[in-house]
């Protein structure tokens, strides 16, 4: 005796499931189109894209999308910014050293601005970098007896280095304070003076000019190690900048050394 195989019946879709439905309403949409395009078989819209509005959609989207990568860039530079200003705080500019953490923290921040300059090539703007700076942080360090030799342990302290660019006169000066302390606590500046030249779209030649030590006393303090002050601080060579806007610049010399700087 043959045994007939009896199939169940397929269930219907759950119109009342999200996906089930939608899937449904393509269809029917899909029916709906074919039908229109059978009786307009010259419409070659119809035919490219089934569903009439594929162009329209995606545009859309696209603006949409290209609007929020270009806010979220924008947030992004600002966050890092800020939290490299937090990583700086309270290591006097890494003059002194800071832990290898620490740097390699600062290190990140700093090519994760780079990676997003908005001025990847800003000598030939260069009236951007015109102004004064101020130095937040360097890999310069003067340490051991460096430090002891210029009496920057007890006796001497350091103050703000700022730079003060003429980009008309192709001149930078940069300025490093110092206070002194003993009977009566003094103040007095390194000067260093010198001239850039632009070598490509993101690099100056420096070549020194002349330094001077003001006032007399403070020229007596670092007479013998004068040459070392300056080994420290003479800008001679080139730099590269990485990374500008109205308020921060980032540099890179020829040295290796690292210089993020602040508009004052």
């Amino acid at each position: 005796m043959a045994t007939k195989l009896i199939h169940p019946p397929k269930s219907a879709p759950n119109l009342f499931h999200p996906i089930a439905s939608s899937a449904v309403k393509i269809m029917r949409a899909h029916k709906a189109l074919s039908a229109t395009h059978s009786s307009h078989k010259n419409c070659s819209r119809f035919s490219e894209y089934p569903f009439g509005l594929r162009t329209i959609v995606s545009t859309k989207a696209t603006e949409k999308s290209f609007g929020v990568e270009v806010q979220d860039e924008k947030q992004t530079i600002q966050q890092t910014k800020q939290s490299l200003y937090d990583a700086l705080q309270g290591i006097n500019r890494g003059i002194f050293g800071v832990s290898s953490e620490k740097k390699a923290e600062i290190t990140r921040l700093i090519e994760l601005l780079e990676s997003q300059n908005p001025s990847p090539e800003p000598t030939v703007n260069i009236e951007k970098m015109g102004g004064t700076w101020k130095l937040v942080y360097s890999t310069i360090t003067i340490l051991g007896s460096k430090r002891t030799k210029l009496g920057l342990r007890d006796f001497i302290s350091l103050g703000d280095f700022f730079q003060d660019i003429d980009t008309v006169e192709g001149k930078a000066v940069n300025v490093i304070e110092f206070s002194a302390k003993g009977l009566n606590l003094f103040r007095g500046q390194l000067k260093v003076e010198a001239t850039f030249k632009i070598a490509s779209k993101s690099r100056v030649d420096i070549r020194y000019e002349n330094s001077t030590i003001t006032p007399e006393q403070l020229m007596n303090l670092f007479q013998k190690n004068y040459d070392l002050l300056l080994s420290i601080f003479n800008p001679e060579g080139w730099l590269n900048i990485t990374y500008v806007d109205d308020n921060l610049r980032i540099g890179r010399d020829d040295k290796g050394n690292i210089f993020v700087l602040e508009r004052s």
